[in-house]
């Protein structure tokens, strides 16, 4: 194995490996929440067995730099020390309350901002945005369709980023990003017959439609997004403060 960490040759393999990956990580190559080279690949490119590969990804996972995915790989996990107690989005609030919760992209593609979105992010018609589409499940039901819309610099390597494993404000916080005020609006609202069947209710039924705007701390928006979520299943506060 090259040297390319600050370790001693005589130091155990696994340790080596471990430094490899941290200076990888630290340097911006294996970037925050995307994976890096699966076991097999690591032990061909350094020459060594899986075990040892094993060993030095387990080190970096129980220093929370990685985080194991089953089925999926390990991915990159920055090192975070903001805190957004100001905002919190749909994993935020269902850890808070305990509930298991999960994500299932149903679209991530590009488009143009076009004159709606050139207005609320203060960018050109022409300007790239990142278009997501997800469905959010709280303990194996589907509660909500999601919409997201975010400018398309606004974070490196998003094609990479795996969207069911990290929130996007655990993304957010890679890279820098500090949302700390939103606009939200609440409406009622019917789905189309196929968008209805996704969160397995009645297109008949209505649904709450949250409409937010997030800025950061610079007065930036970073983030329109729509919740197109069951009122069957969830119920909101409203805190008023004289």
């Amino acid at each position: 194995m090259s040297k390319t960490a600050e370790v001693a040759y005589n130091s155990p393999i696994y340790l080596q490996l471990r430094e490899v990956v941290r200076s990888k990580i630290e340097d911006g190559e294996y970037a925050p929440g995307t994976a890096i080279p699966s076991e097999n690949v690591l032990a061909g490119t350094y020459g060594i067995n899986r075990l040892t590969v094993r060993s030095a990804i387990d080190a970096l996972v129980n220093e929370g730099l990685l985080k194991r995915v089953q089925g999926k790989g390990v991915y990159v996990v920055a090192q975070i020390e903001r805190d957004l107690e100001v905002l919190g989005g749909f994993t935020q609030t269902m850890d808070d309350k305990h509930v298991e919760n999960k994500r299932k992209i149903l679209l991530k593609g590009q488009r143009k901002a076009g004159e709606k979105f050139a207005a609320i992010f203060g960018i050109d018609e022409d300007d790239m945005l990142y278009d997501i589409r997800r469905l959010d499940y709280a303990d194996e039901e589907p509660i909500a369709i999601q919409e997201i819309y975010i400018p398309y610099n606004l974070v490196p390597e998003m094609e990479g980023i795996d969207l069911t494993v990290f929130s996007m404000f655990e993304i957010y916080k890679f890279y820098g990003i500090n949302p700390v005020k939103a606009w939200q609006t609440l409406d009622l609202v019917r789905l189309t017959q196929s968008d209805a069947r996704l969160i397995n209710i009645n297109k008949d039924q209505t649904v709450f439609l949250f409409t937010c705007i997030t800025c950061d701390e610079d007065g930036r928006v970073i983030e329109y997004s729509k919740s197109y979520t069951r009122g069957d299943k969830c119920n909101f506060k409203v805190h008023f403060h004289k």
